[in-house]
């Protein structure tokens, strides 16, 4: 049966209907649910966790575009966690039996309340608190891990908050992989060039809210001598306080850049064993700001 489970609603376990005649391995049970919006509309690519006893993930899926979910699992006792974009997460408990089938029916989710904005003004990026990091692959088979070490950054919160901005800059020579040739290499001018172009800069004053805690900063990332558009996919977290209990806010965007935009193209190989980048690189950020002082 279905029990309470993080305040959730109990059902019964309903083992009758189509899916009862679904053929299962030996020791296996049917698990299904049909994920709904508040006005019973289905929720298409709605996330499922379903863990065991232990707490061991033993299937990780999606509902296909009838917001269904179906899953055929070893019998046994489960954890069940539904999540989607833009709604409070659903959790469930659910008993699967020998060549049956457990049914939670239709799971209704409902919509998130959005994290508080930041306070209108001038806040700075907090380097301890954030990093600026990137993928690339290497000789298309290795990833390559890197980060800019020094950075600094502000964001203008203005009164409607998709009319803000931001400014970021970052120190081109502190990029760090760890490895020292490597580094020495992509400072060079066969890729960074940082004599000639010791920042890249990235200035944005358009915020888009795309739901939810998701949001678009599209502005101009220059790098290399050269300014592209690059949009920023960024979930938003909110607000938290810090050690000494001042007010931050944080967030975590991602983008994609592509090397030849930036007349980035080196594509030889060098003598000391130094190999070709891939032509896109994946940037990732994790972001806390604080009021500027």
């Amino acid at each position: 049966m279905i029990g309470r489970w993080l305040g959730n609603r109990t059902k019964r376990i309903q083992r009758t209907g189509p899916l009862a005649a679904v053929h299962t391995p030996p020791s296996a049970g049917v698990l299904s649910c049909r994920v709904l919006d508040p006005v019973s509309e289905p929720v298409p690519h709605a996330e499922l966790a379903v863990s065991d006893a232990m707490g061991r993930k033993v299937v990780v899926g999606g509902t296909d575009p009838y917001g269904s979910f179906v899953a055929a699992v070893p019998a046994g006792e489960y954890r069940l966690a539904v999540s989607a974009e833009g709604y409070t997460p659903y959790r469930a408990i659910a008993t699967v039996t020998e060549d049956s089938l457990a049914s939670l029916g239709d799971v209704t989710l409902q919509p998130a309340q959005p994290p508080q904005l930041p306070a209108v003004g001038d806040w700075e990026i907090e380097p301890a608190h954030s990093s600026i990091g990137f993928t690339a692959r290497h000789i298309g088979l290795a990833r390559v891990h890197g980060r800019f070490n020094s950075f600094a950054g502000v964001v203008r919160i203005a009164d409607d908050v998709e009319r803000s901005a931001m400014h970021v800059v970052i120190d081109a020579a502190s990029i760090d992989t760890n490895v020292r040739m490597r580094d020495d290499h992509l400072r060079s001018a066969d890729f960074l060039d940082v004599e000639r172009y010791p920042t890249l800069e990235f200035y944005s004053d358009r915020f888009s809210h795309r739901g939810g805690n998701r949001w678009a900063v599209t502005g101009a990332l220059s790098l290399h001598g050269v300014t592209r558009t690059v949009t920023l996919d960024t979930e938003y977290f909110g607000l938290g306080n810090g050690i000494e209990g001042e007010v931050r806010a944080a967030c975590r965007a991602t983008t994609e850049l592509h090397r030849d935009d930036f007349t980035v193209s080196w594509q030889t190989m060098l003598a000391r064993g130094i190999a070709v980048v891939g032509p896109s690189i994946g940037i990732d950020l994790d972001v806390q700001i604080v009021p500027k002082g």
